[in-house]
């Protein structure tokens, strides 16, 4: 994923991240590639379930200009109580989770109503060719690449999740999007 991040995603990930604000989670952060573009958020909270990902993140966390605190965890059970993110980002990680649904059900219990959810994801794309091209891949694509599924609709699955998506940018023949949500939801004061 190298030369990708270094000539394409790269900017995609700086576009979507820089200026970010407030108190920050991000799903599955991996190796922490997006830590150095979080300039203005004021904490970020990052949940990578794989141990080996989280300690190669913790360099990149040590040198962010945000405050990154780098937690074990999956995004279908996040140990975090309700309503209390600003801003939740998943990029590059909605193919491998294996619940997605649930996933997507716990990002909106954790952020603020009117929280903004953002997302760069690569999806299914709706041309026959490579959309059956990518169907056929998955079987063997998920093996090899740590449970990615490269035919999932993760746009749609977002669409579904009540998360009210504000913007898509799509990019490389459709096959990547940059997805703006914000969490409409109401909470009940008791």
């Amino acid at each position: 994923m190298g030369p990708l991040e270094r000539g394409s995603f790269g900017p995609i990930r700086r576009s979507l991240i820089a200026g970010v604000q407030g108190r920050v989670l991000e799903i599955g952060s991996g190796t922490g590639i997006n830590f150095p573009y979080y300039d203005t958020a004021a904490q970020v909270t990052a949940v990578e379930p794989d141990s080996s990902m989280r300690a190669q993140s913790l360099p990149r966390a040590a040198k962010a200009r945000a405050a990154i605190s780098v937690l074990p965890g999956d995004a279908e059970r996040l140990p975090f109580p309700d309503n209390v993110f600003d801003l939740v980002v998943a990029t590059l990680v909605m193919c491998t989770i294996p619940d997605p649904v649930k996933a997507l059900a716990e990002i909106r219990r954790v952020c603020k109503p009117e929280g903004q959810v953002l997302f760069f994801e690569h999806v299914r794309v709706n041309r026959s060719f490579l959309g059956t091209l990518q169907d056929w891949l998955t079987p063997v694509w998920k093996r090899i690449c740590d449970g990615c599924h490269l035919n999932r609709n993760t746009l749609q699955l977002i669409e579904n999740s009540g998360l009210a998506v504000l913007s898509i940018e799509r990019y490389y023949k459709d096959i990547f999007l940059v997805a703006k949500a914000v969490n409409r939801k109401v909470v009940n004061k008791r």
